[in-house]
């Protein structure tokens, strides 16, 4: 089984300097290093991005703008690490046994407005920048990916299921037309609510999880039905 996930708005800083980010290392480095250079580049005519573009400001804004400036050999931690919001915390992967934890990351993708996508224990740079942003001269981050994202997806998804829970920002830069065995998971509000806000990422952490510890490709259906929460049921999509 592979889970697709966001990234994460706030990242943790720092990270190990010994060698530094490299666009084009690690497992999806050499099929996507070259268009990660171009997005970067893009951030550094624009200083780090202003206010509009990154949907911050204030001393988040500076140091989001500092990050984004100086991608190239910047300190790494791996995305699972790196990655620190609601859904993230959630998800608790620190938590798990050393070798469980191994497995876990390398069944984790995270598409990404600066990356791509990259596996969840991949290496990452410190960055903000959203996948929906439009950016000069690349253009709408959503579309200058989907094709590549697409193509890395079914290369290491092949032979295994896909369980898709990626907000609609993410998930408009696959074609899912062009991926096979791919099941959508929803969380739905048990009183008819809206889906959205703290309360929601945090389930999605903890739906995420329930599937790791609960799922193979040939259960996830099952596993989807066994979540239990107290504001929120998983549906897979028809």
């Amino acid at each position: 089984m592979i889970i697709l996930l966001p990234p994460s708005e706030g990242k943790a800083p720092g990270g190990a300097p010994r060698t530094g980010w490299d666009s084009a290392a690690g497992l999806t480095g050499p099929a996507l290093g070259a268009m990660r250079d171009a997005v970067a580049a893009a951030l550094r005519k624009t200083r780090g991005g202003n206010e509009k573009l990154l949907g911050v400001k204030g001393e988040p804004l500076a140091r989001a703008r500092s990050a984004n400036v100086s991608l190239e050999g910047a300190p790494t931690l791996p995305a699972w690490q790196r990655y620190t919001g609601v859904v993230w915390d959630h998800l608790d992967l620190a938590s798990l046994p050393a070798a469980r934890r191994r497995t876990a990351v390398s069944s984790i993708l995270v598409p990404s407005g600066l990356l791509g996508v990259v596996r969840a224990d991949e290496q990452v740079p410190d960055y903000k920048l959203k996948m929906g942003a439009s950016i000069a001269p690349v253009g709408k981050l959503t579309t200058y990916w989907r094709a590549a994202v697409t193509a890395e997806i079914a290369r290491l998804a092949r032979g295994r299921t896909i369980v898709d829970l990626l907000p609609k920002e993410h998930a408009s830069a696959v074609e899912w037309d062009s991926l096979d065995d791919v099941i959508h998971v929803d969380l739905v509000s048990r009183t008819g609510g809206a889906v959205g806000g703290h309360n929601a990422k945090a389930a999605k952490g903890l739906l995420a999880r329930h599937l790791l510890d609960r799922a193979d490709g040939s259960t996830v259906g099952r596993a989807v039905a066994s979540f239990r929460h107290h504001e929120y049921r998983a549906q897979v999509r028809t």
